[in-house]
């Protein structure tokens, strides 16, 4: 919670808050229905499906995240593009930007002085407005809705694609989907928990993305980097901001520990059925 004369600055605006919100939930419904539906045999579906309704449920819903799915990925683009319209560089110059969110040459050092940092050996690096992993985190989603999304269609709509494709495709297209979304679960909810909520300075959650405003000391401690960038540019005083209110505060840490406390159950129990059942 704020203190009494506590600075606040804007991290995050309103639509890129909303797009975190759709894909929390959406990820989260189908993490939970596709892990269902592929081990349906095991107790644990039975009771998810059970709760949901029956396994048909389960498969409506998941489609129904699958269109959410393509939805803010779409609005991702047009946000991509908006800010590329405002930053008056070319689309090249805007993609290659190092402190942009695709990966350069720079996050490999900053990578390399973390783990010098972690040894004792170095400095905590200067991070700047995007990290490293958050850069792999977002770039994730590309090639997660690329080949999530383009194999689940197939199984979606197989009598449309096998008159492209042959029919034994949508064997490999079943394989890719569930394996994919099994990294990609395993992934969100351990190493991207851990990164961004578990960590002793974030423990239990960083509500950053919910609130859209961080404390400004706790912005020079993580990001020196883009402090000064905002105090070099003249724009800090434009991103200040009053603390959100307390009621979104409280919204934002329930809605972040319940989809927490969602994903580490998830994670648990698809550890148990390969440990247990898959390897009798």
């Amino acid at each position: 919670m704020s203190t009494p004369n506590q600075e606040y600055v804007q991290r995050f605006g309103l639509l890129p808050r909303f797009l975190h919100f759709l894909v929390i939930v959406s990820f989260l419904t189908l993490a939970v229905t596709g892990m269902a539906l592929k081990f349906a045999a095991e107790e644990w579906a039975g009771a998810v499906a059970e709760l949901f309704g029956s396994f048909e449920v389960l498969g409506n819903l998941h489609r129904f995240c699958a269109v959410i799915t393509f939805t803010y990925f779409g609005l991702n683009l047009f946000l991509l593009w908006q800010n590329w319209q405002k930053s008056g560089k070319s689309f090249i110059g805007f993609i290659l930007d190092p402190e942009g969110l695709v990966p350069s040459a720079h996050d490999v050092k900053e990578l390399v002085s973390t783990y010098k940092w972690f040894l004792g050996l170095g400095p905590q690096p200067r991070y700047g407005r995007w990290t490293y992993w958050e850069k792999f985190d977002y770039m994730a989603v590309f090639w997660g809705v690329a080949v999530i999304g383009s194999t689940g269609l197939c199984l979606w709509f197989p009598e449309t694609f096998t008159q492209i494709i042959p029919g034994y495709w949508l064997n490999i297209a079943t394989i890719i989907h569930s394996d994919e979304a099994l990294l990609a679960s395993g992934f969100i909810f351990t190493i991207h928990f851990f990164n961004t909520h578990l960590r002793p300075e974030k423990f239990p959650m960083d509500p950053v993305i919910f609130t859209g405003t961080v404390p400004l000391d706790e912005l020079i401690h993580e990001r020196p980097r883009e402090y000064d960038q905002l105090v070099a540019s003249g724009q800090l005083e434009q991103v200040k901001c009053p603390p959100a209110p307390r009621w979104l505060f409280v919204t934002a840490h329930f809605f972040g520990l319940t989809a927490l406390t969602i994903g580490v159950a998830l994670v648990l129990s698809i550890i148990y059925t390969m440990i247990f059942v898959y390897a009798k």
